[in-house]
């Protein structure tokens, strides 16, 4: 394929249009810069979305295959997206902020790694963030919230699962609020209020979740940013005369022409593997990859461990109905991070998530000891009286969980991502004791029987972390790789640490910052 060099140069290529790409695009286009997205997948409006079950496998990754490895694999493939909007097209839009103690766990318990910002330094990107795209909650419920702004919209009704499985927490001495949720519980910004019909998956059509499309995509587009798709990016190039300076980047079109396109800065907002992807193979001329010179590129890999505790109730719960992300959160265990024995780290629980009696996440594969004659018995119980919640557990954050380069290319002759990541026995004992009690709060609430699922990963960080130190970490705490000066990543795989929330609220208010440096020195 013969390179085909473009003489058009812009001030900023942004590569991924998912939150955190179609923020920094949107911000700079705003402020007069001229801005270039690539995107890897295809276009989508609202009109295109479908709300279905196979219509949401439409909108997770397929671009170029990810090996994986290890006893708790990435699922690269659930959690990433591909296409307009990234993975926050599909997200549920559970937004809960990290909490103060998360970003200093190196430094209090000698474990992990600690961030280079404090909880206070992004406090007032979050309320911006906030006040921009727009949260439902009830910041006075959540006792365990950090100081910030309240939300701006009153918090999503909790119908009758949330009602029954709160009494359980209640029973148990335990506290839930409603969840913060980046969906309309009244109409907002020209936006609809949802229609809670548990399909956030799909992309929400109506436009009541807050997915790039409505958000900061648009904004983007609007503001005069230009977007090319299916563009997969494979390289960042760099000045042949100054190794630390971007020039712009490398990718291959829809036609599999490989282009060049030139920029007074690169941002790198491809999702986590992807990024590191990328940056694995933006070699320069001795022999080390953008960002690695202290073999820190890839390492820090982690995931948040899922698993969902079922009961069915004799009351009525009727389960379809509202948010996929779920209706009640609990944080009280959150806090204390060495309080169960063999185990530390933080968890939260997500509390009466809508589900689907078939697909990926039905309550029929949740059972798959129920068969047969015997299947549709417990399907017409389910379909009224299930209840449901899912445990978020915090990882570690340690060198050997990683993203390398495979021996293997894609279809382009680029070599694919291979990442290799284990839970640790703490990780382990956590999830052991959230099971258990998980169980114990069903059958204070009434449930009549109690099983669980498997446990899956939800959500993908690091490779990429920041840190205030260049031997540790690929970034500064801007995103600016470490021995360029115009070369910047933002997104989730900056994340020192994984915490035990939902991450693209943190993603945002860390792109809004890094949105603020890039205008203020452009």
């Amino acid at each position: 394929m013969t390179p085909l060099t473009s003489n058009q140069q812009y001030d900023c290529v942004v590569v991924g249009s998912g939150a955190s790409g179609s923020i920094i695009a949107s911000k700079l286009a705003e402020a007069g810069q001229s801005v270039l997205i690539l995107e890897a997948g295809p276009s989508r409006d609202l009109k295109d979305l479908i709300s279905s079950q196979l219509w949401a496998r439409q909108l997770k990754w397929s671009g170029s295959a990810v090996e994986e490895e290890g006893n708790h694999k990435i699922g690269h493939g659930f959690n990433a997206g591909f296409g307009a909007g990234g993975s926050a097209l599909h997200h549920y839009g559970v937004w809960p902020r990290l909490h103060s103690n998360d970003f200093d766990i190196l430094s209090k318990h000698g474990k992990n790694l600690d961030w280079p910002i404090s909880y206070e330094t992004l406090r007032p990107y979050y309320d911006e963030v906030q006040a921009d795209v727009g949260i439902s909650g009830d910041a006075k419920a959540e006792i365990w919230r950090p100081k910030g702004e309240p939300y701006p919209m009153p918090p999503l009704p909790v119908f009758a699962q949330g009602q029954v499985i709160s009494k359980g927490f209640s029973a148990m001495g335990l506290t839930t609020a409603p969840i913060p949720l980046a969906i309309n519980s009244v109409p907002y910004k020209g936006n609809p209020s949802c229609v809670y019909d548990g399909w956030c998956d799909a992309g929400c059509p109506i436009g009541a979740l807050k997915n790039p499309l409505v958000t900061h995509l648009k904004q983007a587009i609007l503001a005069g940013a230009e977007i090319r798709y299916d563009a997969q990016v494979t390289r960042v190039l760099t000045d042949k005369n100054r190794q630390d300076v971007a020039s712009g980047v490398e990718y291959i079109d829809r036609e599999g022409h490989t282009q060049r396109v030139k920029a007074g800065r690169v941002v790198l907002a491809a999702f986590t593997v992807q990024t590191v992807r990328i940056l694995l193979n933006s070699v320069r001329a001795n022999g080390v990859a953008l960002g690695n010179q202290f073999d820190n590129l890839g390492r820090y890999l982690t995931t948040h461990a899922g698993r969902t505790v079922f009961g069915l109730f004799s009351e009525q719960t009727d389960p379809h109905l509202g948010p996929t992300g779920g209706q009640l959160i609990c944080h009280d265990h959150y806090d204390d991070k060495t309080a169960i024995k063999d185990s530390f780290g933080s968890y939260q629980w997500l509390i009466a998530n809508a589900v689907k009696p078939n697909g990926l996440l039905g309550y029929a594969n949740s059972r798959p000891d129920i068969f047969g004659p015997k299947l549709q018995p417990f399907m017409a119980q389910a379909a009224k009286h299930l209840g449901n919640m899912l445990y978020v557990g915090e990882d570690r954050s340690v060198r050997e969980n990683r993203v390398m380069l495979s021996d293997k290319t894609d279809k382009f002759g680029i070599p694919v991502a291979r990442t290799v990541h284990n839970a640790g026995p703490e990780q382990e004992a956590q999830m052991a004791f959230a099971m258990a009690e998980g169980e114990a709060i069903f059958r204070a609430g009434g449930a009549t029987e109690v099983w669980t699922g498997p446990r899956a990963p939800i959500h993908i960080m690091g490779g990429a972390v920041m840190g205030s130190k260049e031997q540790t970490s690929v970034t500064d705490d801007l995103g600016l790789v470490h021995g360029t000066d115009n070369l910047y990543v933002v997104g989730p795989s900056l994340f020192p640490t994984s915490g035990a929330v939902n991450p693209t609220f943190t993603v945002s208010a860390l792109a809004y910052r890094t949105a603020e440096h890039l205008i203020k020195t452009g």
